[in-house]
């Protein structure tokens, strides 16, 4: 893996910004593949000022058409009136890599984090980046959002895990260990949590790896394990998830799925998803945790296939239409070899 200093590289050529983190396979363990881009998210307080000073640092980076034509300007208008708010240079040429850095105003991303009202970057920032700028505001916005990426998870998981173990050693403690617990359901958990920003996303019905969620899930594990091991052991703490044996080398973890622990688990949602769901209108109750799985399985797939149409919209006119195809070629063909 790269160093933090060499992922953050591409900084030296742009204007300053408020909050930089990497994302995608370049934080994978074994990631080689030279040709593949390095994924950027940046945040600045004013879009337009900073698009505009990256005109004339970087003009290149940008669809011709647009910078000849609008500028700064229209290529914030383009990102907030068409897309979700975040405008994406791709193919970036740099020191003999590849770049793609999307740039975000700081109240959208804060506010997208907190609501889900796009559910666009919230999604992202609810797996592994590595965070090469800090902003305290961020990693704040970000803790209320990975509570509720996991309640969310635990929502749509099932009332029982199983799995096998392969040695006696775990059914011979006297005491179980807290830590058994996060070792037996992480990966589903986990899976889960990924999944959530892709549920409704238009691209993975043609353009993206199928096996996208596990290959992230199994490339970024460690880091998937130290961003939700202390709310792991939270719920376990709570009893909102439980270890028990069950049969010859096998233990089951079930969740709590009283109405009392699904109204926990569905208060950390944001309240906008909550709303959605009818969550606190004059004479609605959850009926079962089944019901508030569904309800809120309704709102993401509606939230996410809506911010996903708008920024395939947006990236291909933003991009320029060579950029577009080249985008979408390469995403369609690791959809291709993976189906």
């Amino acid at each position: 893996m790269e160093t933090r200093s060499n992922l953050g590289s591409l900084l030296k050529i742009l204007p300053p910004v408020e909050f930089c983190c990497v994302y995608g396979s370049s934080l994978h363990p074994n990631h080689n593949d030279k040709s593949s881009m390095e994924d950027y998210i940046l945040g600045v307080s004013n879009p337009q000022q900073w698009h505009s000073e990256n005109l004339k640092m970087n003009r290149v980076h940008y669809a011709s058409w647009m910078a000849s034509l609008g500028g700064a300007k229209l290529i914030t208008k383009a990102a907030d009136q068409i897309g979700v708010g975040v405008h994406f240079n791709p193919f970036v040429s740099w020191n003999d890599k590849m770049y793609k850095y999307g740039v975000v105003r700081m109240d959208d991303l804060l506010e997208d984090m907190l609501s889900w009202k796009r559910f666009y970057l919230g999604g992202r920032l609810q797996k592994p980046v590595r965070i090469i700028v800090d902003n305290v505001e961020v990693t704040n916005a970000n803790l209320i959002n990975l509570r509720a990426a996991s309640s969310a998870a635990l929502l749509l998981l099932p009332s029982k895990f199983t799995e096998v173990l392969l040695t006696l050693l775990f059914l011979n403690l006297v005491k179980i260990d807290i830590t058994l617990i996060l070792v037996l359901m992480q990966r589903e958990l986990y899976a889960k949590i990924c999944s959530l920003s892709y549920m409704g996303d238009l691209r993975m019905l043609f353009a993206e790896d199928k096996n996208k969620v596990t290959k992230i899930v199994e490339g970024q594990f460690e880091l998937f394990r130290n961003m939700y091991k202390p709310l792991v052991e939270e719920y376990s703490t709570k009893q909102l998830l439980r270890l028990s044996s069950c049969g010859h080398h096998q233990m089951n973890i079930s969740q709590d799925c009283s109405l009392s622990a699904t109204s926990s688990i569905v208060s950390f949602l944001p309240e906008s998803v909550r709303s959605q769901m009818g969550v606190g209108q004059a004479g609605f109750m959850i009926g079962s945790r089944e019901e508030a799985a569904a309800l809120m399985q309704k709102v993401l797939r509606r939230r996410v296939m809506i911010s996903s149409a708008r920024q395939a919209v947006a990236g291909f006119i933003t991009a320029g239409a060579v950029h577009g195809i080249k985008y979408l070629g390469k995403k369609m063909m690791k959809a291709w070899k993976s189906s």
